[in-house]
């Protein structure tokens, strides 16, 4: 069921034998076996650490929960299937990308194209319950997903995190800003992006800072189909 890209393996098998992950797989399996459905699918759990190997991301986006819509969630944070409707703060998202960049959205919102080219879309909990918003926040996914920042932040190159609300802030705060570039607005929910979202050209600011050390931007046009 575990599929991600190699170069995670080795860093984060602490995290995979640690107690608490074999507690999130016994949740996990009791809520299979109680009915539950689960979203995303086992296999895309780990999405964003296959899309995105380690030595490869340039710029990481924090997420706080899966979609818990019918066929949204598939293991990027922001990001739904093709064929499925942009959310409410992707819709945001693409029009600061307009803003900022003059980049026209298109009719999807799968980012697939971001992670191959080294971003990193990271949910704090990597699963929900169909229909359930949160539900498996303090099972235990928010302690791998830490290790997964402090693997990155560890890197000796800098990277861009870029962090919208609150909930990101706090969960990179540990992030060392002297090497890497941090980026900090609120979020891209209708409730708040009127409040700094709107505004804060984080597409252009994150590619400027890794033009400035010598890193390839990131391409932030996404492609007319998803497929």
């Amino acid at each position: 069921m575990v599929k991600l890209d190699p170069s995670w393996l080795e860093p984060l098998q602490k995290e995979f034998d640690a107690p608490y992950m074999a507690s999130l797989r016994n949740f996990l399996m009791a809520e299979r076996e109680a009915g539950k459905r689960i979203f995303p699918k086992g296999s895309e759990w780990f999405h964003a650490l296959d899309a995105t190997p380690l030595a490869q991301v340039r710029v990481v986006i924090i997420g706080q929960d899966p979609y818990h819509g019918e066929s949204q969630a598939h293991g990027l944070c922001f990001s739904v299937r093709d064929g499925v409707q942009p959310p409410p703060s992707l819709v945001n998202i693409y029009k600061e990308l307009k803003s900022d960049l003059g980049i026209n959205p298109p009719r999807h919102g799968h980012l697939e194209s971001w992670a191959k080219q080294g971003v990193l879309l990271l949910n704090a909990v990597l699963t929900v319950e169909a229909g359930r918003a949160a539900s498996h926040q303090g099972k235990g996914w928010e302690q791998f997903t830490d290790a997964v920042i402090r693997e990155v932040n560890a890197l000796p190159r800098p990277v861009v995190f870029i962090l919208w609300g609150s909930y990101a802030q706090k969960k990179a705060s540990f992030v060392d800003t002297t090497k890497h570039c941090v980026i900090k607005s609120a979020h891209p929910s209708p409730l708040s992006a009127h409040n700094g979202f709107f505004g804060s050209k984080p597409f252009s600011r994150a590619n400027a800072f890794l033009e400035s050390h010598g890193k390839k931007p990131i391409d932030w046009r996404l492609p007319e189909s998803a497929g």
